[in-house]
């Protein structure tokens, strides 16, 4: 059995695309997981499962969702080495956590715009894009941040963002 963290993007925010964690667990369980855990609302899940194909597991648990809610989320799924790496080439301060995100994408995105992203952002604002990573240091909170809401578009790839209190309680649940 291999240990997967599967990052749901865009469930339970803002009213939409409502999906309890028990009906996220039961619905991993239904399609032979195991030792399901689940952390906050917004769509983390630490598992086990025999797949060794992590996009066709992905597809699966999203086509399941689907089925039984009738929204299909994207999902990324990751291995503990995946967040292990990303927590090891970490540029910035993890003093304040909430500060910190990981956006993390499937694939190192093809050619990512990042000189518009240096323009937008502020003057406290930091990222950085290592692999298929991106690191964004928001000390004025991401809500403010005219960079956060357009990471996506600039990188040109779907991504889901985590701060560093969320990603290292994963990898701790998932050790």
């Amino acid at each position: 059995m291999s240990n997967y963290i599967a990052l749901f993007r865009g469930i339970n925010v803002g009213g939409r695309h409502i999906l309890p964690m028990s009906d996220l667990a039961e619905i991993l369980y239904q399609l032979g997981c195991d030792n399901i855990q689940t952390y906050i609302q917004s769509g983390n899940v630490v598992f086990q499962n025999t797949s060794q194909q992590t996009s066709a597991l992905a597809k699966s648990i999203s086509t399941k969702v689907a089925k039984v809610r009738g929204f299909a989320p994207k999902v990324l799924l990751l291995e503990a080495a995946d967040i292990e790496v990303a927590i090891a080439n970490n540029p910035f301060p993890t003093e304040n956590g909430k500060a910190l995100h990981f956006f993390f994408m499937e694939a190192v995105p093809p050619s990512p715009d990042l000189e518009t992203l240096a323009k937008l952002k502020l003057p406290s604002e930091d990222f950085k894009l290592l692999h298929n990573v991106f690191y964004l240091y928001a000390p004025d909170g991401i809500g403010h941040s005219k960079l956060a809401e357009k990471v996506e578009k600039y990188l040109g790839t779907n991504v889901t963002a985590r701060n560093w209190n969320t990603v290292s309680k994963l990898l701790e649940m998932v050790k």
